[in-house]
Protein backbone atom coordinates (compact mmCIF):
# COMPACT_ATOMS: atom_id res chain seq x y z
CA UNK A 1 0.00 0.00 0.00
CA UNK A 2 1.04 3.78 -0.53
CA UNK A 3 2.43 5.67 2.26
CA UNK A 4 -1.10 7.94 2.50
CA UNK A 5 -2.91 4.14 3.51
CA UNK A 6 -0.30 4.36 6.52
CA UNK A 7 -1.98 5.20 10.15
CA UNK A 8 0.17 5.77 12.93
CA UNK A 9 -1.26 2.34 14.96
CA UNK A 10 -0.36 0.27 11.64
CA UNK A 11 3.03 2.05 11.18
CA UNK A 12 3.78 1.03 14.63
CA UNK A 13 3.10 -1.89 13.92
CA UNK A 14 4.21 -2.77 10.84
CA UNK A 15 7.54 -1.64 11.05
CA UNK A 16 7.83 -2.43 15.08
CA UNK A 17 8.74 1.21 16.16
CA UNK A 18 8.53 2.41 19.79
CA UNK A 19 6.77 5.99 19.96
CA UNK A 20 8.22 8.22 22.70
CA UNK A 21 5.53 11.30 22.91
CA UNK A 22 6.82 14.28 24.96
CA UNK A 23 5.75 18.41 24.10
CA UNK A 24 8.20 20.76 23.65
CA UNK A 25 10.71 18.18 22.16
CA UNK A 26 12.50 20.65 19.51
CA UNK A 27 11.25 23.67 21.24
CA UNK A 28 14.43 25.21 22.16
CA UNK A 29 16.03 24.72 18.41
CA UNK A 30 15.29 28.78 16.48
CA UNK A 31 16.79 30.41 13.16
CA UNK A 32 15.57 34.02 12.79
CA UNK A 33 13.43 34.81 10.38
CA UNK A 34 14.26 36.99 7.30
CA UNK A 35 12.40 40.14 7.02
CA UNK A 36 11.86 39.12 2.89
CA UNK A 37 9.80 35.54 4.66
CA UNK A 38 8.14 38.06 7.10
CA UNK A 39 6.68 39.98 4.43
CA UNK A 40 5.91 37.45 1.77
CA UNK A 41 4.05 35.42 5.08
CA UNK A 42 2.37 38.67 5.64
CA UNK A 43 1.21 38.82 1.87
CA UNK A 44 0.80 35.20 1.08
CA UNK A 45 -0.76 33.67 3.96
CA UNK A 46 -4.37 35.37 3.97
CA UNK A 47 -4.51 34.47 0.00
CA UNK A 48 -3.62 30.75 1.52
CA UNK A 49 -6.30 30.38 3.49
CA UNK A 50 -9.17 32.54 1.95
CA UNK A 51 -8.50 30.05 -1.16
CA UNK A 52 -8.31 27.04 1.62
CA UNK A 53 -6.83 24.08 -1.19
CA UNK A 54 -3.80 22.49 -0.19
CA UNK A 55 -1.99 23.14 -3.41
CA UNK A 56 -2.31 27.13 -2.44
CA UNK A 57 -0.89 26.43 0.88
CA UNK A 58 1.71 24.69 -0.57
CA UNK A 59 3.08 27.08 -2.87
CA UNK A 60 2.25 30.12 -0.85
CA UNK A 61 3.10 29.05 2.82
CA UNK A 62 5.51 25.78 2.87
CA UNK A 63 7.79 26.62 -0.13
CA UNK A 64 8.84 30.11 0.71
CA UNK A 65 9.66 28.99 4.36
CA UNK A 66 11.48 25.80 3.04
CA UNK A 67 13.17 28.31 0.39
CA UNK A 68 14.01 30.70 3.54
CA UNK A 69 16.23 27.68 5.01
CA UNK A 70 17.72 26.99 1.60
CA UNK A 71 19.03 30.02 1.67
CA UNK A 72 21.48 29.63 4.39
CA UNK A 73 22.29 26.25 4.04
CA UNK A 74 24.56 25.36 1.45
CA UNK A 75 24.07 21.77 1.27
CA UNK A 76 19.90 21.68 1.08
CA UNK A 77 18.00 20.73 -1.62
CA UNK A 78 13.88 19.70 -1.64
CA UNK A 79 12.21 17.81 -4.26
CA UNK A 80 8.23 18.44 -4.09
CA UNK A 81 5.85 16.20 -5.14
CA UNK A 82 8.33 13.51 -6.37
CA UNK A 83 7.39 9.19 -6.34
CA UNK A 84 9.60 7.61 -3.53
CA UNK A 85 9.37 3.72 -4.46
CA UNK A 86 11.77 2.25 -2.24
CA UNK A 87 10.46 -1.40 -0.93
CA UNK A 88 6.76 -1.94 -2.43
CA UNK A 89 6.40 -5.07 -0.63
CA UNK A 90 6.69 -3.31 2.68
CA UNK A 91 3.88 -0.42 1.35
CA UNK A 92 7.15 2.23 1.06
CA UNK A 93 5.85 3.32 -2.03
CA UNK A 94 3.86 6.54 -3.25
CA UNK A 95 4.18 10.09 -4.19
CA UNK A 96 5.90 12.61 -0.97
CA UNK A 97 5.32 16.05 -0.88
CA UNK A 98 8.28 17.10 -0.12
CA UNK A 99 11.83 15.85 0.60
CA UNK A 100 14.29 17.36 1.74
CA UNK A 101 18.04 15.91 1.40
CA UNK A 102 21.16 16.96 2.43
CA UNK A 103 23.43 17.04 -0.47
CA UNK A 104 24.32 18.84 -3.96
CA UNK A 105 22.57 16.82 -6.33
CA UNK A 106 19.77 18.97 -7.39
CA UNK A 107 18.35 16.24 -10.50
CA UNK A 108 17.72 13.25 -8.22
CA UNK A 109 17.33 12.37 -4.65
CA UNK A 110 20.25 11.27 -2.58
CA UNK A 111 20.21 11.14 1.17
CA UNK A 112 17.18 12.14 2.55
CA UNK A 113 17.00 13.89 5.99
CA UNK A 114 13.38 15.52 6.12
CA UNK A 115 9.72 14.01 4.87
CA UNK A 116 6.95 16.56 4.95
CA UNK A 117 3.67 15.77 4.54
CA UNK A 118 0.65 18.09 3.75
CA UNK A 119 -1.91 17.15 6.02
CA UNK A 120 -4.96 16.63 4.25
CA UNK A 121 -8.54 18.51 5.38
CA UNK A 122 -6.35 20.22 7.71
CA UNK A 123 -5.95 17.14 10.31
CA UNK A 124 -2.61 16.83 11.36
CA UNK A 125 -2.86 13.81 12.99
CA UNK A 126 -4.16 12.03 9.91
CA UNK A 127 -1.05 13.10 8.40
CA UNK A 128 1.29 11.50 11.23
CA UNK A 129 0.90 7.75 9.87
CA UNK A 130 1.99 8.59 6.09
CA UNK A 131 4.82 10.69 7.40
CA UNK A 132 6.32 8.24 9.88
CA UNK A 133 6.06 5.58 6.76
CA UNK A 134 8.43 8.01 4.23
CA UNK A 135 11.07 8.42 7.42
CA UNK A 136 11.02 4.74 7.66
CA UNK A 137 11.42 4.64 3.85
CA UNK A 138 14.44 7.16 3.57
CA UNK A 139 15.90 5.26 6.60
CA UNK A 140 16.00 2.54 4.07
CA UNK A 141 16.98 4.28 1.04
CA UNK A 142 19.96 6.01 3.04
CA UNK A 143 21.12 2.21 4.16
CA UNK A 144 20.65 0.69 0.67
CA UNK A 145 22.81 3.81 -0.59
CA UNK A 146 25.58 3.63 2.07
CA UNK A 147 24.15 7.30 3.19
CA UNK A 148 24.68 6.64 7.08
CA UNK A 149 21.92 9.48 7.98
CA UNK A 150 21.63 8.68 11.78
CA UNK A 151 18.19 10.44 12.13
CA UNK A 152 15.32 11.24 10.11
CA UNK A 153 12.92 13.89 10.88
CA UNK A 154 9.82 14.38 10.07
CA UNK A 155 7.43 17.44 9.50
CA UNK A 156 3.24 17.46 8.83
CA UNK A 157 1.88 20.60 8.57
CA UNK A 158 -1.73 22.41 7.10
CA UNK A 159 1.02 25.27 6.16
CA UNK A 160 -0.19 26.72 9.28
CA UNK A 161 0.22 24.39 12.00
CA UNK A 162 3.33 22.08 11.96
CA UNK A 163 4.34 19.27 14.04
CA UNK A 164 7.56 17.35 14.10
CA UNK A 165 9.24 13.97 14.45
CA UNK A 166 12.62 12.13 14.59
CA UNK A 167 13.31 8.79 13.43
CA UNK A 168 16.33 7.12 15.12
CA UNK A 169 16.74 3.55 14.63
CA UNK A 170 13.36 1.87 15.80
CA UNK A 171 12.22 4.87 18.18
CA UNK A 172 10.17 8.02 17.08
CA UNK A 173 10.34 10.73 18.98
CA UNK A 174 6.99 13.13 18.27
CA UNK A 175 7.06 16.36 19.97
CA UNK A 176 3.07 16.39 21.15
CA UNK A 177 3.32 20.43 20.62
CA UNK A 178 2.17 22.45 17.64
CA UNK A 179 3.86 25.02 15.83
CA UNK A 180 2.48 27.78 14.74
CA UNK A 181 3.23 31.13 12.01
CA UNK A 182 3.78 33.07 14.73
CA UNK A 183 6.48 30.55 16.05
CA UNK A 184 8.00 30.72 12.95
CA UNK A 185 11.29 31.09 14.59
CA UNK A 186 10.76 27.78 15.65
CA UNK A 187 9.68 26.27 12.29
CA UNK A 188 13.17 27.20 10.99
CA UNK A 189 14.76 26.19 13.61
CA UNK A 190 13.58 22.56 13.18
CA UNK A 191 14.28 22.34 9.46
CA UNK A 192 17.74 23.75 9.83
CA UNK A 193 18.69 21.81 12.88
CA UNK A 194 17.73 18.60 11.47
CA UNK A 195 19.79 18.89 8.43
CA UNK A 196 22.94 20.68 10.67
CA UNK A 197 22.78 17.99 13.50
CA UNK A 198 23.83 15.20 10.74
CA UNK A 199 26.35 13.10 11.54
CA UNK A 200 28.32 10.67 8.94
CA UNK A 201 29.96 7.51 9.97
Amino acid sequence: MPYSEFTLASVKKTFQLVMIEKAGLFATTKLICSDYLTETLNYNTPLALASNSEKARSELIITPILLDVSKQLIQFKFFSGIKFDVDETQGLNGFCDYIISHAEEKLFITAPVIMLVEAKNENIMSGLGQCIAEMVAAQLFNTQENNKVESIYGIVTTGTNWKFLKLTDKCVEIDLNEYYLSDIDKILGFISHSINSLNYA
